[in-house]
């Protein structure tokens, strides 16, 4: 029996380091209005959605700094986040689930970079990031430079790769169930395989991946800037498709892209990707719009129950060194 969906990926353009949350949230809320529209369901919107991409920037102003961060409603969580609440009573209002990317201050201070998936008001899930890139360090301090200074700004995430179900979204008897990573999580296949294990059939991921970022790759600084955008470009693709086709779950990517403040580029890419790793919708704008694709969760069964039937195929007491080590240990050589 199909179990249709109608989902859609939020792309957003351009945000300025001093543009001002209101500003931000208006433009968020016409996409959900948009959304709205097409009957759509389920929104994934990007990493760190309602601010600029700050960890690209050294800043020393304590004030500054912490504009940038949502303050959580110890009980409530996000939704009640004083800056950013309209947005959730928006998706609300409308019935329309989101999952949303932000950057969390814990009621007692911890700094995370953040996703949740909320549903009439309420948090469902929450996830926080747990690859994150970069250093703790500016690679120098050019005004132009990229710097990716997430080990700075934020803690690892301490709430694993736990799926969950969407009850809103139940066709007939079977909720959807769902995943989430953030940016730099979608290179790692280990989170996949978290998700796969627990038959998720939806990945939700936000992002903002810089199409220019000679310093944080050790590439030659004089690179091609189109090479370097589309081989950025790539790489999110690659990752989404094929870990997407080896879990056997669809994908929704949401980017933060184009030019903010003028100089900074991010790049696109925000699509639907379909269990056997195909595109299905794609963006075709650098700026706000809406991807939005009609999905059969049905779809996930084949590779589920056939190429890649966990059950009949793994075998874990082979996988042992990917639990327990972090780092490279290379065979000794043979003399």
């Amino acid at each position: 029996m199909p179990r249709p969906l109608r989902v859609a990926a939020a792309q957003v353009g351009r945000v300025d380091r001093s543009e001002p949350r209101a500003s931000v949230l208006a433009r968020l809320i016409t996409l959900l209005e948009e959304a709205d529209k097409q009957a759509v369901k389920l929104v994934v919107f990007p990493e760190t959605t309602f601010t600029t991409f700050f960890p690209r920037y050294l800043i020393t102003d304590d004030v500054e700094l912490n504009s940038f961060f949502e303050n959580e409603d110890a009980v409530t969580g996000i939704v009640d986040a004083p800056n950013v609440k309209p947005f959730f009573d928006k998706a609300a209002q409308l019935g329309i689930d989101v999952v949303v990317g932000y950057a969390e201050k814990t009621p007692d201070g911890v700094p995370y970079n953040t996703a949740s998936y909320v549903s009439g008001r309420r948090v469902v899930s929450k996830y926080r990031k747990v690859h994150l890139p970069g250093a703790f360090e500016p690679f120098n301090d050019h005004p132009d430079t990229t710097n990716q200074l997430e080990k700075r700004y934020f803690k690892p995430g301490d709430l694993g790769f736990q799926a969950f179900r969407a009850p809103s979204l139940r066709h007939e008897v079977k909720s959807p169930i769902i995943g989430m990573l953030i940016c730099n999580d979608r290179r790692w296949a280990e989170g996949w395989r978290c998700y796969g294990l627990q038959g998720a059939e939806i990945m939700c991921i936000g992002y903002n991946t810089v199409a220019w970022a000679p310093e944080l790759w050790g590439a030659d600084p004089n690179m091609d800037r189109d090479f370097a955008r589309q081989d950025a470009l790539f790489h999110h693709k690659l990752v989404c498709q094929a870990h997407a086709y080896t879990n056997a779950m669809f994908c929704i990517t949401a980017a933060r892209c184009g030019w903010d403040d003028g100089k900074f580029e991010l790049i696109t890419g925000s699509m639907v990707v379909d269990p056997e790793g195909h595109i299905i919708a794609e963006n075709k704008t650098d700026g706000d719009e809406l991807v939005v694709a009609d999905i059969d969760l049905d779809a996930c069964l084949q590779g589920k129950a056939r190429t890649f039937a966990f059950e009949k195929h793994r075998r874990p007491e082979h996988y042992g060194v990917i639990v327990e080590r972090a780092g490279v240990v290379e065979p000794p050589e043979v003399i």
